[in-house]
């Protein structure tokens, strides 16, 4: 789904990215760990289009990021870890924008806005500005927006953060049901004890490369200790 190959990305003349290659497959949820600095959101802008880069290749469900951005991009959702929405919209007119922008029709929109916002608890909140809205309740409007188009891969950079217990809950059901049906999910998170349990293989990134690449029963059956013990091992 998401194949990233010898990525290499600088920054003033400063190479950030030391030719990172990563393979997330279909149906798969893949955690990205590693300390503040080490590139994980360098390489998730990458990804999705953000960012340019010098040296690499990264293809989407085997579409190429540069030579086809649009079409890449139709069928990826970003998420941020601090997503900045139209404050002076409504979260209601924010979806209905999102829904515009990918042309999904009206009877999707309504149906997807109700399922998410039900289950993730803003449904009866999208009338209201979302400069009113406190944190947690604007990365469920951004949580909702991503899900919109049902896309093929969903990237995600610290996507727990500021949400309930229930909520969150609720997203990691929602993760694994994209994946059922084919998609993949690509998250970046320094919640150790989620990633563990979550994700189907991982990556630590240290300082701009990959330092481990597995599945994430194999490298915790090799190491015989937990995510966290393997990371600090690794990492330090």
């Amino acid at each position: 789904m998401l194949e990233i190959n010898n990525l290499h990305k600088s920054f003033d003349k400063k190479e950030i990215l030391h030719g990172v290659s990563l393979n997330v497959k279909d149906g798969e949820i893949f955690g990205f760990i590693g300390q503040n600095g080490a590139g994980k959101t360098t390489t998730i802008k990458s990804a999705v289009g953000i960012l340019d880069f010098e040296e690499g290749t990264i293809t989407i469900n085997g579409i190429n990021i540069k030579e086809h951005p649009l079409e890449a991009k139709k069928i990826t959702a970003y998420l941020p870890d601090n997503p900045d929405l139209y404050e002076n919209l409504s979260g209601i007119q924010y979806l209905n924008f999102i829904a515009d922008v990918f042309e999904i029709s009206s009877e999707q929109r309504e149906a997807r806005i109700s399922e998410y916002g039900k289950e993730l608890g803003i449904y009866d909140n999208l009338g209201d500005q979302i400069k009113s809205l406190s944190h947690g309740m604007k990365q469920k409007v951004a949580i909702v927006s991503a899900f919109m188009h049902d896309p093929k891969l969903l990237v995600l950079d610290e996507p727990f953060v500021g949400l309930d217990p229930i909520a969150s809950h609720t997203m990691k059901e929602k993760l694994r049901q994209l994946c059922d049906k084919g998609g993949s999910v690509f998250f970046s998170s320094h919640v150790l004890e989620v990633v563990e349990n979550l994700c189907d293989e991982i990556a630590i990134l240290k300082s701009g490369s990959v330092i481990l690449d597995g599945k994430t029963a194999d490298l915790l059956a090799q190491s015989g200790t937990s995510l966290e013990e393997l990371f600090l091992e690794r990492a330090e």
